[in-house]
């Protein structure tokens, strides 16, 4: 009976430690989108000085989406609660181990601001309600402004960001970059040169510089440039090579020159078609933009 009763109380203390265990593992996993803010977590908040509802992320997010039931949303008690959170949110609290990135843009474009680990504060008023994406980690090296690696020098800016029409009817496939007339275009991607059309000033000739990249398996396709004499279609094109001269082919008036750039994913010649078509063919450049080492602005 004793060999028995010594099994038993073996067994329960067994049982006790191992539930022991287990109680101190579970908030090991416990983190999760709970509107809690826990540690390993970036957390926004509906309102400024961390008031208001939060929303808490273990990770980065391209896009949070703008409706429910499946956009992300502020979870946590408060004022603001059940709001999708894109554009929504005041201040942020980083409780992660990394630098995390808040961007205007979707995908990790446009103006952005950094908060390190363990920071609590405002986003700025560019970015205050203005909040489409956030970014553990972000890459340390520098990147170069689009507008500025297009022409190598200063005074570029963006005339038309990607799906940016505002007065036109259609969907914008690309981002339109402009400087001046005879602005020396450059390649911002490396890769075969696959078609050229010269094209002409004024609204019927378009030109058209496609530059497929088979690694990244991505075309990059720039319109309304003059073409430099010197492009063969068949060569190789480096990064930052001279292509082109800003100029006004294909566009109705020299005071709206400017240079379309479009990123297609695979092998194509052509542009997706931009005014009068409400449906987009390619996806959001802005990441791509990223990955190759460009700020989209």
């Amino acid at each position: 009976m004793r060999t028995l009763n010594k099994i038993l109380t073996t067994a329960a203390a067994t049982m006790a430690l191992g539930g022991a265990v287990l109680a101190t593992a579970s908030p090991a996993s416990a983190a999760s989108r709970n509107g809690v803010c826990e540690t390993g977590e970036f957390c926004y908040y509906f309102n400024s000085n961390n008031q208001g509802s939060l929303s808490d992320f273990a990770g980065s997010v391209a896009d949070y989406g703008t409706k429910q039931p499946s956009c992300f949303d502020f979870k946590g008690a408060g004022a603001g609660k059940g709001k999708c959170i894109k554009n929504s949110a005041a201040s942020v609290w980083n409780r992660s181990g990394k630098t995390v990135r808040v961007y205007f843009n979707s995908n990790y474009g446009g103006t952005y601001q950094d908060f390190k680990p363990g920071a609590r504060g405002n986003l700025t008023p560019s970015l205050k309600n203005q909040n489409a994406s956030h970014q553990f980690g972000p890459s340390t090296s520098a990147r170069v402004n689009m507008s500025y690696a297009l022409y190598k020098t200063g005074g570029g800016h963006i005339s038309c960001g990607f799906d940016g029409y505002t007065s036109t009817r259609g969907r914008h496939e690309g981002i339109d970059i402009a400087r001046g007339i005879g602005s020396d275009v450059h390649a911002l991607v490396s890769g075969q040169l696959i078609y050229v059309a010269r094209g002409h000033n004024g609204g019927s000739g378009l030109s058209t510089i496609a530059i497929y990249n088979a690694s990244l398996n991505k075309t990059i396709i720039y319109l309304h440039s003059a073409p430099r004499s010197s492009l063969r279609v068949g060569q190789q094109i480096s990064r930052g090579q001279i292509i082109a001269d800003e100029a006004w082919h294909g566009v109705s008036s020299s005071g709206a020159a400017h240079t379309h750039v479009e990123m297609r994913p695979g092998r194509q010649q052509l542009a997706a078609k931009s005014v009068g078509d409400p449906t987009l063919s390619n996806p959001n450049p802005n990441s791509f933009w990223v990955s190759q080492g460009y700020n989209v602005r």
